[in-house]
């Protein structure tokens, strides 16, 4: 189920890519971040003058309780309020990032035209695209103190004892080096992870699109097996990441432990005077050596949250990893809005010269052809000649790479296609339904002569026989009907929408003689009104029936 590795680089720039519009946002949010953390510098002096007065209130070197009170709220809630804000400015951010980023997938998944790994695409616009959002809001704050506040209390311990700045300065670096050999592993881990959870989703749909068959064939165990080995897999790749976190997490606060633990030693016995090295002409004060104390958590403390962010960077680019091969991917696109429009004016003509289109890494060259208004053609070649592919071009949903295909005159293009399909019917092999009745099924709610169009299509004996007859509930798959009857239902929806041009595609496969018989004649009752047949079929006794048949494909 895993898919190959998303080439790091390349997740970077689409993560600098998504990250561009709210560069602004960011950097002040960072910097407001930065300064609500010095601010605990100016917090620290406060309680360490304060402390200092109250061991030794006849040196004078401590600070009045209630204004060191006063100045330290007063500065707790600037701290405050600056956090407030920055998180605002950041969450919005990653709000209008994957907002930005889910709408791009939708846009294009709309026009575009039986896309593959369908549950993985959903995977990735609801799930996957909420992980940037943490690193957003963590991660790039993280950095901006990792820069600056490790620096400003470094160069404050050195100024008060060399002693506490040579601690500093060996236990800080470890956590970064470590963290960056964490952050490999857990990129890959998170890599493989959000693979699997789209692998899943795919693997869901599929079945959940096949359910019908899966019960025929009493595949229900072989099913349920799959979705176990494929959860367990899940769960694997979920734990291991769970397990370099809480791993990476568990060093780092040992390295950050040891570190504060050597500066409270260093000072205690300092003050006690039990060392007489580490501080330069004077001895280490009460107020500087609390001072130290109170700075040492906060020296790590940005380096401990780049750490928890880091694994925050590794799932974005995973995201981002996967949304690059998402753009990467060329669909057929449908043309138009597929909004409703008017009829295109004009005779119901169809003419391609040198069409060609791209199906995945095969490019198809479609003859020359011409198909007359009222004129049935068939289409026959082989399997994966490109027949359904044609009728999907003719109808819209996909565009040429190379030629032009011109319709009642004019060529198909996103300003024509949606009036153009007012014009056609369309009767696909694999039969698709709403959930609603079958009237509502035939007729989309158009006002028309239902029965009529039953009757046409051979089929009304068949609503007449299901529990409530034209009101009938069909599911997705047509729940009650067999494989025929379906058909003969989309034939009824056809007929029903009277077409100037019906695209069928083996509109008799797989039918007994009789069914095939009975959907031949209703096609043909349609040819008779003056509509335009184009079958896609192996049938050649349907081919037989049509005005002329057209080749498609090599070796035909």
């Amino acid at each position: 189920m895993s898919k190959p590795e998303t080439d790091p680089k390349l997740a970077e720039h689409v993560l600098e890519q998504l990250l561009r519009p709210i560069r602004g946002p960011l950097r002040l949010a960072s910097m407001l971040v930065v300064v609500s953390s010095l601010i605990w510098v100016l917090q620290a002096a406060v309680v360490a003058l304060a402390i200092a007065g109250l061991l030794a209130p006849e040196s004078g070197a401590g600070a009045d309780m209630a204004t060191a009170a006063i100045a330290f709220v007063a500065c707790g809630i600037l701290r405050a309020c600056l956090t407030y804000y920055a998180e605002g400015l950041l969450f919005a951010a990653g709000t209008r990032v994957v907002t930005k980023a889910r709408e791009e997938i939708v846009r294009r998944e709309m026009r575009t035209s039986g896309s593959a790994g369908a549950g993985s695409i959903a995977a990735l616009a609801s799930e996957k695209l909420d992980v940037i959002t943490p690193y957003i809001t963590r991660y790039a704050p993280a950095r901006a103190r990792v820069m600056i506040v490790p620096l400003v209390i470094l160069v404050l311990g050195f100024w008060f004892s060399w002693a506490v700045g040579v601690v500093l300065l060996v236990t800080g670096p470890l956590i970064p080096v470590f963290m960056a050999l964490v952050g490999m592993a857990a990129r890959e881990a998170s890599q493989r992870q959000m693979a699997d959870i789209g692998s899943l989703n795919d693997l869901l749909i599929e079945r959940l699109a096949a359910l019908a068959d899966i019960r025929l064939l009493d595949a229900g165990s072989s099913v349920i097996s799959d979705f176990s080995s494929g959860a367990e897999q899940l769960r694997a790749r979920t734990m291991n990441v769970l397990r370099i976190a809480f791993l990476s997490s568990t060093v780092l606060e040992l390295f950050a432990a040891i570190g504060v633990a050597m500066v409270a030693v260093y000072v205690g016995f300092a003050l006690l005077g039990a060392i007489g090295f580490g501080s330069y002409a004077l001895p280490l004060s009460p107020a500087a050596g609390i001072f130290l104390l109170l700075l040492a958590p906060d020296y790590y403390q940005p380096l401990r949250d780049l750490s928890a962010a880091w694994h925050d960077k590794a799932a974005a680019l995973a995201v981002a990893g996967e949304l690059s091969e998402w753009r990467a991917q060329r669909p057929p696109v449908m043309l138009g809005s597929g909004a409703r429009a008017g009829k295109l004016h004009g005779s119901a003509e169809i003419n391609l010269q040198g069409v060609a289109v791209q199906s995945g890494n095969r490019l198809i060259r479609f003859p020359d052809m011409t198909i007359r208004a009222g004129e049935s053609v068939a289409l026959m070649g082989p399997s994966g000649a490109g027949k359904t592919t044609l009728l999907r071009l003719i109808a819209g949903l996909a565009s040429p790479v190379e030629g032009t295909l011109h319709v009642a005159g004019k060529e198909l293009g996103t300003g024509t296609a949606d009036a153009w399909r007012a014009r056609l019917g369309w009767m696909p092999q694999a039969p698709h339904f709403l959930n609603s009745s079958l009237a509502d099924n035939v007729s989309f709610g158009q006002t028309g002569d239902l029965d009529e169009a039953l009757r046409a299509a051979a089929v009304g004996s068949v609503v007449d026989a299901l529990p409530g007859g034209k009101q009938a509930l069909l599911g997705e798959t047509g729940g009650g009907l067999s494989g025929g009857e379906a058909r003969r239902i989309t034939l009824a929806r056809a007929i029903f929408a009277r077409p100037d041009i019906l695209l069928a595609d083996e509109p008799t496969a797989d039918l007994d003689p009789e069914t095939a018989d009975m959907v031949m004649a209703g096609m043909h009752q349609l040819s008779e009104r003056g509509c335009s047949l184009v079958v896609a079929t192996h049938d050649r006794e349907l081919a037989a029936r049509m005005d002329r048949i057209i080749r498609i494909g090599d070796g035909v």
